[in-house]
């Protein structure tokens, strides 16, 4: 079988009106990635109708997460409140994901893009509680909303380390047939820091099961998850 490899191209000049694509050719004689063998048309109108009524029945508390994340963020630093960056979403289309900031200013002006680690230095005390409660994932619905990303799927991963796993971990480009999500079967059944190999397995799983049920369930466990490790 053909070695399988990512090719990125013009990632320095990604803008939020340029979208960029990595171009990831298949093995020989295998066929290029389909949408989940059209399993997946379901996921649009269900996350917005989830995003509608999560919105709807939990208004209070969205309006004081909004606020009061900006503010402790601003706060704590000065620094700006949201952090985007270059993603691989479906099809290798490249995008801009918005998270609240979490690292220092400029925390990878030396190292780069880097692996998440469990014990990472350059995390502030804020982005300490907000990663452990998954509550800087929140401005990710406006990914969703404007249908790069889904509630539900496999993390996107950054375009420089895209490449290198699809270098080191055979087939990781098959993750690339759903649209990536804000939670998933590896974070439900993983760590922060779990290796591409093994977040591997629990994508073609989600892949292989895609269903509004899943889902849902999924989303379930992420909200429990959450709330367990912001008890620690």
């Amino acid at each position: 079988m053909a070695r399988q490899t990512c090719i990125i191209r013009g990632v320095a000049k990604l803008t939020k009106t340029e979208p960029l694509f990595i171009t990831v050719p298949s093995a020989a004689g295998e066929a290029e990635l389909p949408a989940a063998v059209g399993r997946d048309g379901y996921k649009r109108p269900f996350d917005l109708a989830v995003l509608l009524l999560a919105h709807l029945l939990l208004l209070p508390l969205w309006v004081l997460f909004w606020t009061l994340i900006p503010l402790v963020i601003k706060l704590s630093d000065g620094g700006p409140v949201f952090y985007t960056h270059a993603r691989v979403g479906r099809h290798g289309q490249v995008f801009r994901i918005i998270k609240f900031r979490t690292m220092i200013v400029g925390a990878e002006n030396a190292t780069g893009p880097v692996w998440a680690a469990e014990e990472d230095q350059r995390v502030t005390k804020v982005g300490c509680l907000l990663r452990r409660t998954h509550l800087d994932e929140m401005p990710q619905v406006l990914n969703v909303l404007r249908g790069e990303m889904s509630l539900v799927g496999p993390r996107p991963e950054r375009p420089e380390l895209t490449e290198q796993f699809c270098r080191e971990t055979p087939g990781f480009h098959r993750r690339l047939r759903v649209r990536p999500g804000i939670g998933g079967l590896a974070q439900v059944r993983g760590k922060y820091d779990t290796q591409p190999r093994h977040k591997l397995r629990y994508d073609n799983l989600y892949i292989a099961n895609l269903s509004p049920g899943l889902d849902l369930k999924l989303l379930v466990q992420s909200v429990w998850v959450a709330f367990r490790n912001g008890q620690y």
